[in-house]
This record gives C-alpha cells, structure tokens and sequence, in this order.
C-alpha cells in the first residue's frame, strides 16, 4: 500500500492515494497504520478518493463542486465529519502529487465542500464554513469541572476557557461529557487568552487522544474566545448570537495557526508539510 506522511502544526496524518475508491479502511487497518510502535503513527487517515467514486451519496452529489474526497478517519479507525488541518495536508499533498494546479478549488468532505487557497510551497488556507454555536456544556478532567461553548465546525466540539497555563493540564485520559447532550461524542478544546486576539489551546480529539494541534478545535476555540471578550450583555446566551469578526492567532504545542472570521464564514491559515512516502506492509 502506498503512503504519504503530512502534518499541519504536528497534527499528523497517513494520506493513502485511493482514486478508485478500491481500498478496503477497516477500522482495524487504520488503527494498525495508526499505531505509533507497530505502524506509521498518526493521528488519522487521510485516503484520496475521486468524488464521483465514493460510497456515500451525499459525497457523490458534490462531485460538481470538487473532484476529490478527503476520506478522513480518527486513529481509532471511526469515520469522521470533518478535519482542519486534514483538508489542508490533503490539499497540499494534491498539489505536490500534480492532481491539482496552485490555486483555488473545492475538497469534498463528509460536511459538504471546503474551499481551499495555496500556492506551490508555504501555508495553506481553508474555508471552514460558518461555525455553529449550539450553547453551552461541561467537560470533566481530573476531578474539574470546565465549562465551555457548544461549536460544530462540521464535527462537535467543546471549548472551555481556562485561567491557568494549558501547559499543566491532564489530559492522558478522555475528558467526561454528557452522552445526552454529546450523544456522538465531542473533541474538547481548553484555552487561555495570552494577548489581544491571541490564545494558547490544547485539545483532546474524540477517537484520537490529545493531539498536537486540531485545525476544527482552532475555529471553535476563536469562537469561543471571541465570545468570552465580548462585552458584558446580560444572560450568557445573549452572546451566542453576536457576530464574529477578524483574525484570532491560536498557538498550539505544534505551532501556530490563524482563524479568521469574514462575512459570515471561517478560514483557517496556517502550514502544511509532507515529510515522507512509500509503500506499507500490513
């Protein structure tokens, strides 16, 4: 089987090249190309897949609008909605491979098309669509209660505003949440503002443990971060409803990312690298 190894910020992914449709990604064979000791490592798996080859119908439907399908799955071999920095490796790796010209264009997704904006080398830009906020939640970690804002950036998330250095948090085990109101789980973001529309965040990603950097978990940490600076309004859902607006600098332990908000939508900047290829024996 042949491989590439790709990271945004060092959250890292095996991209299988899969035009046809033809591999068989049982979750047993993602978590074994997973495993950090018996396989690559990674944190999921990326397999390119033309639109119009894929099963789903819902991704079939957007082959107008992107001729590939980033097929993502979480480590622990679940299929997954969406991924930040997935679509920007998958669209770097696109453009390294010669299946598509700088510039920009569509990545079909289980949420729908991501558009994306990059050059030959250096950063690249997605747009993430409007984040929804849903309310509001509760993690627990190590005995702690941390409250946060209910986002969907195309998959669940939970980002809670801490006051200390997120350097010192625990987060070797799953964060507790309501299986009532995360019925389909969540990945749960901790965040601390750091300067003027600058934030630290660590994440713990549903199906992956904690990983370096989480380019869906940078989004809802910007707007969750917008939301706690926005001035006092009353109730707390009078600021779920409040418009977002400009760039959010969000540094994760595997480097920095930016989010911006314009006209109603999201898109997230930052680097995308392809460190390695060949083939794999499972």
């Amino acid at each position: 089987m042949r491989f590439v190894k790709g990271h945004g910020t060092e959250n890292d992914f095996v991209i299988l090249p899969d035009p046809g449709g033809d591999l068989d990604l049982a979750p047993a064979v993602v978590a074994a190309l997973c495993d950090r000791r018996a396989g690559l490592g990674a944190d999921g798996v990326l397999r390119v897949v033309r639109a119009k080859a894929a099963v789903e119908p819902a991704v079939r439907a957007q082959a107008d609008a992107a001729e590939w399908f980033m097929d993502y799955r979480n480590a622990d071999g679940g299929v997954a909605e969406m991924c930040g920095n997935g679509v920007r490796v998958f669209a770097r790796y696109l453009v390294d491979a010669g299946l598509a010209a700088p510039g920009e264009w569509s990545v079909a997704t289980r949420s729908g098309p991501r558009r994306v904006r990059l050059g030959a080398t250096g950063d690249v830009s997605v747009d993430m669509g409007p984040p929804e906020r849903l309310g509001f939640g509760t993690a627990t970690l190590g005995g702690r209660e941390y409250h946060g804002v209910r986002i969907s950036v195309g998959n669940p998330h939970l980002a809670c505003r801490v006051t200390d250095p997120v350097a010192g948090l625990d987060l070797t085990r799953p964060p507790g949440l309501d299986a009532a109101v995360f019925p389909a789980g969540a990945n749960v973001e901790l965040f601390r503002p750091v300067g003027e529309r600058h934030v630290e965040m660590r994440v713990y990603e549903r199906g992956s443990g904690e990983t370096r950097s989480c380019g869906t978990g940078a989004v809802a940490t910007a707007v969750a971060a917008a939301m706690a600076a926005a001035p006092p309004g009353g109730a707390p859902e009078s600021v779920l409803g409040l418009p977002l607006a400009g760039e959010w600098t969000v540094d994760v332990p595997g480097g920095t990312v930016v989010v911006a908000f314009a006209g109603g939508t999201s898109e997230l900047r930052g680097p995308a690298v392809l460190v390695a290829e060949g083939d794999v024996r499972l």
